[in-house]
């Protein structure tokens, strides 16, 4: 009995004070994802590795943007956006307290500016992208006079880059007339 009496006093209190006391959660918890903008070069990575679809890319080449959107509502917390993400822009809060009063407040949204081709002047892919993507190139490349033929040839669509190799074009004067792009 008396041994029974020191475990009772020496026991600490079993419950937390949730509410009104912050709520310490484990090394490595998965909360809510968090989505740094300014990283982000909207290349869909985290879109295509989502099992649940809670990440969505909807591309408007009216007004050239490109919006990606988390539905909270659909996300499973499993962290692949976070792993695949190749700028480290997604990373997962420890914030697990989501309750809203309004179901728009579960999506997120980010919108960014897509790049229009120089030669057929269609939008193919986002701003950010292409500067991420001659930004690593310049730091491979030592000659200042390569680094606005990279420019250049970064902000030609795929099509026609396609199109200049088998026109036989030497790859620095990539100009059809929009007449033969369609």
């Amino acid at each position: 009995m008396l041994k029974l009496l020191k475990t009772i006093v020496g026991a600490r209190e079993a419950t937390v004070k949730y509410p009104f006391a912050p709520l310490e959660v484990c090394p490595g918890f998965r909360g809510k994802p968090e989505l740094n903008a300014q990283q982000c070069i909207a290349c869909a990575a985290c879109v295509t590795a989502c099992p649940a679809n809670a990440l969505t890319m909807e591309t408007d080449t009216q007004s050239d943007t490109r919006t990606w959107q988390l539905y909270l509502g659909r996300c499973i917390y499993c962290g692949r956006c976070e792993e695949v993400c190749p700028t480290h822009a997604i990373r997962l809060s420890e914030n697990f307290e989501l309750t809203v009063l309004r179901k728009d407040d579960l999506y997120t949204r980010a919108r960014f500016t897509l790049q229009r081709c120089r030669v057929c002047q269609r939008p193919f892919t986002v701003e950010k992208s292409i500067a991420l993507a001659v930004a690593l190139l310049v730091q491979q490349q030592k000659d200042a006079a390569n680094l606005s033929l990279l420019r250049q040839q970064a902000a030609v669509c795929p099509q026609c880059k396609q199109r200049a190799a088998l026109a036989g074009c030497d790859g620095l004067t990539l100009s059809f007339s929009n007449k033969e792009q369609r």
